[in-house]
């Protein structure tokens, strides 16, 4: 007969000799995480002061304290501070992701007043893979709008000047698109002198990653009507019902990227003009 205060009475541990173990997570950044209590999915943003920020799909963030009460891939677990990593040290002749000569143990500049705006969360986190120890030894900050549209209300309120310039990257930047005549009425009106617009083709920056790098012989076409995104993961089989099924996507499309020679030239292009022209 199982005795669950064990011989000693007065042992200590007896509440949690049958207690369930919950495995214990670390917030990496971009993990898929549901919250048990109210259902709400994002993907880790950082982790500061004992909390963990999370972002759903629609790009609304909320802070919740660190360990117990969260699920991931549908398992109750604890999330945990993320390991520090420790800089992974580099031959005297080794290149950064975009193809430059790495400068050891550089220290990124105090940011220049000009910066790099890009339309959303993951332009800016394929910008850092790619273009991050660049951009940090040049002093740039890359910053995201959430959408073309905002782009006005944003200079609005930060105006550019000769001291202060503007690179945007814009997505689906093709004549006769939305985001070509945007671009044309901000280019022609008052802080167009201080800022240069530039853009790729492609829908959505996903298809700036090449289909080699993914191991596919194309992106999939997306009938109108559709979620453009939901209609990528459909169309590569992928899981697409649910955010932490994008989430996951893009995690795997970012994680077929190790360096320049994995993005279309269409990319690559805009994003040195961009540079040349913020840091000039």
């Amino acid at each position: 007969m199982d005795d669950r205060y064990g011989t000693d009475v007065l042992a200590a541990g007896w509440r949690d000799k049958n207690a369930r173990r919950v495995p214990r997570v670390a917030a990496e950044r971009d993990l898929v995480v549901e919250v048990a209590t109210d259902g709400w999915c994002g993907a880790v943003t950082g982790v500061k002061s004992g909390h963990v920020e999370l972002e759903d799909r629609h790009g609304r963030r909320r802070l919740f304290p660190l360990g117990p009460g969260f699920m991931v891939d549908g398992q109750l677990v604890e999330l945990g501070p993320p390991a520090p990593s420790a800089p992974a040290a580099r031959p005297a002749t080794a290149r950064t992701a975009s193809g430059s000569f790495a400068v050891a143990d550089a220290r990124a500049r105090v940011a220049l007043p000009s910066r790099i705006l890009v339309e959303g969360r993951h332009d800016a986190e394929l910008v850092e893979k790619v273009w991050g120890d660049d951009l940090r030894i040049e002093g740039v900050v890359v910053e995201y709008l959430e959408g073309v549209d905002l782009l006005d209300a944003m200079l609005a309120a930060e105006p550019p000047s000769a001291k202060r310039r503007y690179g945007v990257l814009v997505d689906h930047l093709v004549p006769g698109s939305k985001e070509a005549r945007i671009a044309d009425a901000v280019a022609r009106g008052p802080h167009g002198a201080h800022m240069l617009i530039v853009g790729h083709p492609f829908v959505d920056v996903w298809q700036c990653v090449t289909p080699q790098a993914l191991g596919i012989r194309a992106w999939p076409e997306v009938p109108r009507g559709i979620d453009w995104k939901t209609g990528i993961c459909r169309g590569l089989g992928w899981p697409a019902e649910t955010p932490a099924d994008l989430a996951r996507a893009w995690r795997r499309v970012l994680g077929a990227v190790s360096s320049y020679r994995d993005l279309e030239p269409a990319l690559l292009g805009r994003v040195e003009e961009l540079i040349d022209f913020v840091t000039s």
